[in-house]
C-alpha cells in the first residue's frame, strides 16, 4: 500500500512538516504493509512560504526588518533567481506568532515589515513576488507595506498619517506618486486561504479581528476603518475592493494590495499544490491522509486538507482526515471529500495542555490507522 500523507499545519500546535512526520512515525509502529511519501502542504497560511522554500529548493534570503510594533527582528525570504521571483511570508514580519498574547492590538499595529521585506526583494532583482497572508497580526488594509515602498497617506491638511488604523481613520487621501519605480515592473500574487470580502460582518474586521487581539467595539471602529479606506481607493483610484472575494485576507491586505498595485489573489492551494507537483505523487498513492488543526465546513472554503481531497476524489483515491477537532454528527459536505475523519486527542483537557501533546497524538493516531487498515487487510484474505 502507497500512503500519501499531505498535511496541513496544526494552528499554534504544530507546523505541517512535523504533523506528517508524527503521522509517518506511528504508521511505522504499527504492523501495515506499506510505503509512505510525505507531503507537507500549504495554502497560504502561516508556514506556506517555508515549505515552499523546502519543496521548490529556493535559495533563502535572510533581511533586517521590524514586528507589528516597530521593533527590530530578522526575516527571512525566498528567492528564485532564475524566474526572479520571491517568496514571502506576511506572518515573519508582521504576523501574531512574534507578540504575546497581552500585546495583540490591531489598532495600533501595520504590515511595515512585510513592506521591507518587499523591498529588499525587489533590491535582489524581483519581478514577481509571491506573499502568503495567513497569521497575519494586522488590520491595516496593507497600508504598511505600502507606505515602506514610498506610498503617503494624508488627512484633510496634508499632513502625512501615521500607518496604523487608530490614526488612518483621519486619512483623506492616498499619495501614490512616490511609491517604488520597480513597483511598476512587478508582479504580484497574493496567496489566501479564505474567500471573506473586506467589509461587514463576515469580514476582514469582524471575522479575524478578534484573533488580533480587538475587542467588540474596537472591531466596529476597524470595520469603519476599512470601509472608510475602501471609499478612498474607489474615489481615487477606481477600485471598490468591498466584494472582491478573498478582500479580507489578512486584515485587509489581499484588497489593498489588489487596489493599489493590481496584485492578484489567488487560492494559495491550487498555488502550491500546482507549484510542487503535487499530482505526481498524488497519482502514486492507494490512500491519502491530511489534516488541521480543526476539519468543519470551513475547511471546505479553501483550506488545505479540502484542496488536496478534492483532487484525490477525482482520482477515486480514499482520504482519511485528522485533525484536533472534528464535528461530532456526520455532515454529508464533509463527507463527500473525506472518507473518514479521526480526532487526534486521546484525553479532554484545556487547548493550552492538549497542543503540547499534539506530536504525540499524531503519532498514536498514526499507529492507529495502521492498525485498523491491517485488520482489513487480514479480513480481505481470509
Amino acid at each position: 500500500m502507497q500512503i500519501l500523507i499531505a498535511p496541513n499545519a496544526f494552528k499554534n500546535s504544530l507546523p505541517a512538516d512535523q504533523v506528517a512526520t508524527a503521522l509517518a512515525a506511528g504508521l511505522k509502529e504499527s504492523s501495515l504493509p506499506c510505503s509512505l511519501c510525505c507531503f507537507p502542504i500549504g495554502d497560504g497560511g502561516d508556514g506556506t512560504v517555508e515549505l515552499l522554500i523546502s519543496h521548490l529548493g529556493l535559495k533563502s534570503i535572510a533581511v533586517d526588518t521590524v514586528d507589528p510594533f516597530g521593533r527590530p527582528i530578522k526575516g527571512k525570504y525566498g528567492y528564485d533567481p532564475q524566474t526572479a521571483t520571491a517568496y514571502i511570508e506576511m506572518a515573519d514580519a508582521s504576523g501574531i506568532r512574534l507578540l504575546a498574547t497581552e500585546e495583540l492590538n490591531p489598532m495600533q499595529a501595520n504590515s511595515v515589515g512585510t513592506g521591507w521585506m518587499l523591498k529588499d526583494a525587489l533590491d535582489q532583482g524581483a519581478k514577481h513576488v509571491v506573499l502568503g497572508l495567513g497569521g497575519s497580526a494586522t488590520v491595516d488594509g496593507a497600508c504598511g507595506m505600502l507606505s515602506a515602498l514610498g506610498v503617503e497617506f494624508l488627512d484633510k491638511e496634508g499632513n502625512a498619517l501615521k500607518v496604523f488604523p487608530q490614526q488612518l481613520l483621519k486619512l483623506d487621501k492616498i499619495d501614490v506618486s512616490g511609491l517604488d519605480e520597480r513597483m511598476k515592473y512587478c508582479q504580484f500574487t497574493v496567496l489566501t486561504d479564505v474567500k471573506n470580502r473586506l467589509l461587514g460582518k463576515k469580514g476582514a474586521a469582524f471575522v479575524f479581528g478578534p484573533q488580533k487581539g480587538a475587542s467588540s467595539d474596537e472591531v466596529e471602529v476597524l470595520d469603519d476603518f476599512l470601509e472608510h479606506l475602501n471609499c478612498v481607493w474607489s474615489t481615487q483610484l477606481g477600485k471598490d475592493a468591498g466584494q472582491l472575494a478573498g478582500g479580507g485576507a489578512a486584515g485587509g491586505v489581499a484588497a489593498g494590495l489588489w487596489a493599489v498595485v493590481d496584485a492578484a489573489i489567488m487560492d494559495g492551494i491550487d498555488y502550491f499544490l500546482e507549484s510542487t507537483g503535487f499530482d505526481e505523487e498524488l497519482k502514486k498513492a492507494n490512500l491519502l491522509i491530511t489534516g488541521e488543526g480543526s476539519i468543519d465546513l470551513q475547511t471546505l472554503d479553501g483550506k488545505g486538507p479540502f484542496g488536496v481531497a478534492h483532487r484525490a476524489k477525482s482520482l477515486q483515491i480514499p482520504t482519511i482526515g485528522v485533525g484536533g477537532a472534528i464535528p461530532l454528527a456526520v455532515d454529508e459536505r464533509l463527507a463527500a471529500y473525506f472518507d473518514v475523519l479521526i480526532p487526534i486527542n486521546h484525553h479532554v483537557a484545556p487547548f493550552d495542555e492538549l497542543k503540547i501533546c499534539t506530536f504525540e497524538n499524531l503519532r498514536r493516531t498514526g499507529k492507529l490507522i495502521g492498525e485498523l487498515l491491517q485488520l482489513g487487510l487480514k479480513k480481505t484474505v481470509k
